[in-house]
Formats: C-alpha cells, sequence, structure tokens
C-alpha cells in the first residue's frame, strides 16, 4: 500500500516555490520516515511512484530502487543516463525539539532565500537530488535521453546500497550524481572513509557515600558534516567534553558519558553525569577549563554553553579511577579533525577523522571515529594511528565499513560538456574539484568502471545537523543547468 503523507509535513508553502515540480515531491518525500537503515516506507513510496507512472520499477536484492524511462522524441540517439541519489537521511534534532523521525514526517518553513526544518534536519541532503529524479520521471516536456533513475540506499550510515549493487541491472554510459552542496561546483572525486571502533569493559564501582551527582552537558555547537565541514575548526563535543573531564578528574568519578552519534556527523552535544565530593574544588576547576575553551571556540562557536547541574541516576555505580584515568588520555591522544592536506589539490583536506560518538555506561566504553582520505594509504594510516592509540589504552579495535574513493577523471566527457553548458549559463567557469565526502561514485564504479560519472547539485548548508538549509535561487539555478545537461548528453 502506499504510505499515507503525514498532515503535518505536506508543507503548502514549500509547494508553491519555483521549480514546483521539484519542491513538490520535496514534500511528498519528506513526509516520508526514511532514516538510514529503516528506509522500508520510503523504498514503498519510490516503487509505488514508479509504477504509478507506468514506468519500468525495480527493486533489487539490497533494496534498491531502479526506475527506467525511455528517451523523450529525438533523443534516442543519445547515450543512456544513469541519474542517481539516495534516498536516506540523516536524523538529528535539537534537545528542545519534540520530534519522532520514525512517524513524523520533516516540518519545513521559508526563511529568507532559504528553506530549513523546525528543529530537525531538512533532508535536502539527498532529497532534493531524489526529488529532481522524481520531477524529470514524471514530466512530459523535459527533453531527455533514456534514463535509468538509480535511488540507493543507507548511503549515510554504511554506504551498503551502491556497495550492494550488483553489475547487469545497468546500462547507462554516464552516471550524474546529485549530491554536491554547491551550486558552482562541479565534483569529480571523493574521499574514501572507514569506520574505527573501540571497545572496552570497565570495573563499576559504588558511588561514594558523600558524593552529590552532577550532569555535566556541551551543547550548542554547529556541528555540520564531518567531510565537507571538517577543515572549518568548529567544535567537537566528544573532545570538549573529555578537556573538561581531564582538567577536573582530581574532583570527579564519572557514571556515565553519551556524545554524538552519527558518525558523519560532528558532535554538537554531550552529556555526563559525574559524582563529586568538594563541589567547590571542583567549580573552579570548572571554571578555569571553561574560560579557557570559551576563550579559543568565541569566533567560531558563539552558541556553546557549557554548565553542570545537580541530577540523579538509577544505577549510581563509577568508573574505578585507573580506569577513569585511562579512558581520559585515551581520548585526548586520538585525533580529530584535518590530519593532512592534500599537496596535489590546493585547499582539499586529503586526511581526517572524526571522534562521532563516545558512550560510557554499564561497565563498558564504546567509541565510534569515522576516518575519511582521497587516498587508500592515507585513509589506512589514519585508521592504524587511532588503532596505536586505542590499544595503549586496552581497548579492542575493529574496522568496519571501508569504502574506496573516487579518482578524477581528466578526460571525461561529460565534464567537458558540463563546464561548457556552466559557462554558458552562468558567464563564469565552475568551479571543478575533488571533495572529502564520501560520495557513492567510488563504490558504483568498482561496479561499473567504465561509467562516466559526475557529481552536482544546488547549494546546502549545515547538512547532518538540525541547521541544515537548502537555497531556493541556488536550487532554480541547478535545475535550469540541469535540463540542459539532459538537452545536451552526448549522442553514441
Amino acid at each position: 500500500m502506499p504510505f499515507p503523507l503525514n498532515k503535518h509535513a505536506m508543507n503548502t508553502e514549500i509547494r508553491s516555490i519555483e521549480p514546483t515540480e521539484l519542491w513538490n515531491n520535496f514534500a511528498d518525500l519528506n513526509a516520508v520516515p526514511r532514516g538510514s537503515k529503516k528506509e522500508e516506507r520510503v523504498i514503498q513510496f519510490m516503487v509505488d511512484f514508479g509504477k504509478k507512472l507506468g514506468l519500468e520499477t525495480i527493486v533489487d536484492p539490497i533494496q534498491n530502487v531502479i526506475i527506467k524511462k525511455p528517451a523523450s522524441k529525438g533523443m534516442e540517439d543519445r547515450k543512456t543516463i544513469v541519474m542517481q541519489s539516495h534516498l536516506d537521511m540523516v536524523h538529528q534534532k535539537n534537545n528542545d525539539t519534540n520530534f519522532d523521525f520514525d512517524t513524523e514526517g520533516i516540518q519545513m518553513i521559508i526563511d529568507g532565500n532559504w528553506v530549513k526544518a523546525k528543529g530537525t534536519t531538512l533532508g535536502a541532503d539527498n532529497g532534493l537530488g531524489v526529488a529532481s529524479i522524481m520531477a524529470v520521471l514524471a514530466s512530459d516536456t523535459i527533453i531527455h535521453p533514456a534514463i535509468e533513475a538509480l535511488f540507493t540506499i543507507d548511503e549515510e550510515t554504511g554506504m551498503t546500497g551502491a556497495m550492494g549493487l550488483k553489475p547487469g541491472y545497468l546500462s547507462g554510459e554516464i552516471l550524474l550524481n546529485l549530491d554536491t552542496e554547491d551550486d558552482d561546483e562541479i565534483g569529480v572525486g571523493c574521499a574514501g572513509g572507514v569506520d574505527v571502533t573501540a571497545t572496552k569493559k570497565y570495573l563499576e564501582e559504588p558511588v561514594c557515600d558523600n558524593s552529590t551527582l552532577y550532569k555535566i552537558t556541551v551543547k550548542g555547537l554547529q556541528g555540520g558534516h564531518s567531510g565537507m565541514d571538517i577543515h572549518k575548526g568548529f567544535g567537537n563535543a566528544n573532545k570538549l567534553m573529555n578537556r573538561i573531564l581531564f582538567a577536573t578528574q582530581e574532583f570527579i568519578q564519572i557514571l556515565n558519558i553519551d556524545g554524538g552519534s552519527l558518525r558523519n556527523a560532528i558532535p554538537r552535544e554531550s552529556n555526563s553525569v559525574v559524582a563529586i565530593e568538594d563541589i567547590k574544588a571542583f567549580e573552579i576547576a570548572f571554571k578555569n577549563i571553561t574560560e579557557s575553551i570559551y576563550t579559543e571556540f568565541n569566533t567560531v562557536e558563539n552558541n556553546l554553553i557549557i554548565s553542570f547541574s545537580l541530577t540523579e541516576c538509577t544505577q549510581p555505580t563509577v568508573l574505578s579511577l585507573g580506569d577513569q584515568s585511562i579512558l581520559l588520555k585515551t581520548i585526548y591522544g586520538l585525533h580529530n579533525g584535518v590530519f593532512r592536506m592534500s599537496p596535489d589539490i590546493d585547499g582539499l583536506v586529503e586526511t581526517s577523522n572524526n571522534i562521532a560518538h563516545v558512550l560510557v555506561e554499564n561497565g563498558e566504553i564504546k567509541i565510534l571515529c569515522l576516518t575519511r582520505s582521497s587516498i587508500e594509504s592515507g585513509k589506512w594510516n589514519m585508521a592504524y594511528t587511532l588503532e596505536g592509540t586505542f590499544i595503549l589504552g586496552g581497548f579492542d579495535v575493529e574496522f568496519g565499513g571501508s569504502y574506496p574513493g573516487w579518482k578524477p577523471n581528466p578526460d571525461s566527457e561529460i565534464l567537458k560538456v558540463m563546464s561548457g553548458l556552466y559557462e554558458d549559463l552562468f558567464s563564469e567557469k565552475p568551479r571543478v574539484l575533488a571533495c572529502h565526502a564520501g560520495l557513492e561514485c567510488g563504490l558504483l564504479g568498482t561496479h561499473y568502471p567504465e561509467m562516466d560519472m559526475i557529481s552536482f547539485g544546488p547549494t546546502i548548508r549545515g547538512a547532518h545537523s538540525p541547521d541544515e538549509k537548502a537555497s531556493i535561487s541556488s536550487t532554480q539555478k541547478y535545475w535550469k543547468f540541469l535540463l540542459e545537461i539532459l538537452a545536451n548528453i552526448p549522442k553514441r
């Protein structure tokens, strides 16, 4: 059965924005819950969409959706193209936002030239790409070659859709990936990545009778995409929390820590519960370290809030002092942020790491990092650097979700076509570059090595955070560019 659109996510105001065919599809899509690894409803939504149009609609064994549309009249001799975007979105919300991603559609608002969501991620990454493809598939007037629309799943938490796609499903010679976040950019390469997960058991001890429990909170950070924003110097809530706990460790015993969540989002918030006997001594140390942090991050994190308050805990056990000391030193030793800039491409981050999630509770520590690099050797060099630090701290380490980067092709035919069209349309040259995000092109290229690939899209800011927003004027520019590309695909 078709998924019923959530009445709270119909977003009437959004539907009037030009191009209406794109924004209406985006509003329909955003009414369907579509978190990574929970894509059942949006998969069915896309299948229903394709079948309603009378187009060949396929769901492959990994649950990617493929919809095929014949060329428009006069375009039969052009190369078949694959238009590709991912169905899932990152689920992030502000602490004070009451919202259930599993049951509610995204509630959107217009703020000047921007479309935003009410306290949650917007899903423009990669929903605007999906909506664009839907608009092309549904149109009777857009000029285009034969199209194979590929809607992949689980891009945000492992790229398992792109990884699991088998050869033989696609025959297209050109792939248009609609997952870039600056409208003047044409993407020709991307970083690969690997998850580094460390775990360790710790000795639990009872809280001292003379102690009082306090909750320490770090919040208000910008967060953002752990690839595209990693070079901007934003605060990482896990590193900041660790600095606070390290600076006050003489006066605290840690009950639990919960900071960050998703591997590909720079952590915005962290909370810990600690037991304190000498509150006055703690307050002095706390004040000193927080003043230092505020001073360091005042320019880029002017909404940062660091606080502590009385709290309660149903399981009042703490880490032993030995385990606490090792934990704090280990996190202090972990690299976070840019590790190396590319010596070959000006301004490109080559290798980085994001300490994405720190969870300490019920006798176990779990730390999740996402390491990225545009070169395979750099990726593993960073991963082994982290592994060495973890092992010295007594942690077990696992590597998972490894995916390759996408090597630029300077002789790309579609790149030459698109660069010329962009310059003709907008009287300026596009920026042709590789990015530090993980795009599915790297994986898709392993299955279809002869496919000519390119990535582009409208301007989006704050992806993977509740500050995510999409530019209305940029989307109009991108749509105009997309239609010209479709009309000018080279002949076979």
